[in-house]
C-alpha cells in the first residue's frame, strides 16, 4: 500500500498539527484521536484494517509528537482541542460531509466536548469512545450517584493528583516514566508493549500531555458545562480490564444521546494497540449503520431515545 498523504493543518491560535492520510477520500471518512502519552502511531493497527474501503485520517494531537506545543496551560482547554478537530475536518472533507469519529483515552475524553458543541457535532455522523469518559458526563453521574460512585472511579484514577504536582510530575516523565515506558506498559496491560510503541517522543509527550490533566480535570468533573451530546449514534467501547478507568463510569449515559450503542471487551486500556481488529470491527459497524443502514451488532447493547428516533436513521450519503 501507498504511504500516508502528510500534511500541516494550523489551528486558529497558530499551533501546527502533524495530520496523515490514508485511503480514497470518496470513501466515508473516519478521523482517529490518539489519547495520553501517544501520538497517531497508536492508530497503526487499526488504519492497516480500515484503509482499503474507508478514508482514514489521524493527527498528532497539540503537544504530542510532530504537533506543536500549546504555548500556555489555556492552549490545551477542551475548547481548544475542539477547535484543531474541525480545523482537521475542514482541512481533510469536502463538502461539509460528516465524518465517523473514533477516540482512545484522552482522544475519547476530548472528543466528548465536540460531540456536544453543535457546530462540531453538525460534522459528525457518529462517534465511537474507546476508553474514555466524557468529564462533563462523568460529573453529573457522580453528583447523581452519590460519593461511593466517584470514590469507586477515583481509586483508580490516583495519578490524576500526582499529575497536579508542580514540579513532582515532569520530573517523573524525565526522569523514570518516559524512559522505562516498557515497564510501566507491562504492569497495566500484562504484556511488553509491542513495536512501535512508544513514540521516540514519549518523555515529551508526557511532560506536555499533563497540560490536558491540569487545565480540565478538575474544572469538567467538579463544573460539568453539558448534560448530553446530539451526535446521531454514539459508541462506547469499554474495556472490562482497564487498569485506570472502571466500567461503571459509562453506566449514566443511557438517555443523554440520541442512540447509543456499548460495546464490552475483555480487554485492557490499550487496545487499539493490543487488539486493533475489536476496535475496527466496532468501527465498521458504525460505519456501516450510518451509511447503508445495516442493523446494530448483535453484542451491542442499544439505547434509543423514542422522541430522537428520527435522528438515529441512517444518514444519506454524503450526510
Amino acid at each position: 500500500m501507498p504511504g500516508p498523504r502528510r500534511s500541516v493543518v494550523v489551528a486558529s491560535d497558530g499551533v501546527a498539527l502533524a495530520v496523515r492520510e490514508h485511503g480514497d477520500p470518496s470513501h466515508p471518512t473516519v478521523v482517529l484521536v490518539h489519547g495520553y502519552p501517544d501520538t497517531q502511531e497508536l492508530w497503526s493497527g487499526v488504519v492497516a484494517r480500515l484503509r482499503d474501503d474507508h478514508h482514514v485520517v489521524s493527527y498528532d494531537v497539540r503537544g504530542a509528537g510532530e504537533s506543536d506545543a500549546a504555548r500556555s496551560l489555556g492552549g490545551y482547554a477542551l475548547t481548544r482541542l475542539s477547535d484543531d478537530l474541525l480545523a482537521v475536518i475542514e482541512a481533510t472533507t469536502d463538502d461539509g460531509r460528516a465524518v465517523h469519529l473514533v477516540g482512545h483515552d484522552w482522544g475519547a475524553i476530548q472528543s466528548w466536548e465536540s460531540a456536544a458543541r453543535r457546530g462540531v457535532a453538525s460534522r459528525l455522523s457518529s462517534f465511537t469512545a474507546v476508553a474514555g469518559p466524557s468529564l462533563d458526563l462523568s460529573g453529573h453521574a457522580m453528583r447523581e450517584g452519590g460519593p461511593a460512585d466517584g470514590l469507586r472511579q477515583l481509586r483508580k484514577s490516583w495519578y490524576i493528583l500526582a499529575f497536579h504536582a508542580p514540579l513532582l510530575a515532569p520530573l517523573a516523565w524525565r526522569v523514570f516514566i518516559g524512559r522505562r515506558w516498557p515497564f510501566v506498559f507491562s504492569r497495566s496491560e500484562g504484556v511488553r508493549p509491542p513495536a512501535g510503541h512508544p513514540a521516540p517522543t514519549i518523555a515529551t509527550d508526557g511532560v506536555r500531555g499533563i497540560g490536558l490533566y491540569r487545565r480540565n480535570m478538575l474544572d469538567r468533573l467538579l463544573r460539568p458545562r453539558y448534560a448530553r451530546v446530539d451526535v446521531p449514534l454514539v459508541q462506547v467501547g469499554v474495556t472490562m480490564q482497564d487498569a485506570f478507568i472502571d466500567p461503571a463510569t459509562y453506566d449514566g449515559l443511557p438517555g443523554r444521546m440520541p442512540e447509543l450503542w456499548i460495546r464490552r471487551a475483555e480487554a485492557t486500556h490499550w487496545i487499539p494497540v493490543l487488539h486493533p481488529d475489536v476496535v475496527s470491527g466496532w468501527v465498521r459497524d458504525v460505519v456501516a449503520h450510518r451509511e447503508r443502514g445495516t442493523a446494530p451488532p448483535p453484542d451491542a447493547e442499544v439505547h434509543r431515545e423514542a422522541v430522537e428516533a428520527d435522528a438515529a436513521a441512517p444518514s444519506r450519503a454524503g450526510a
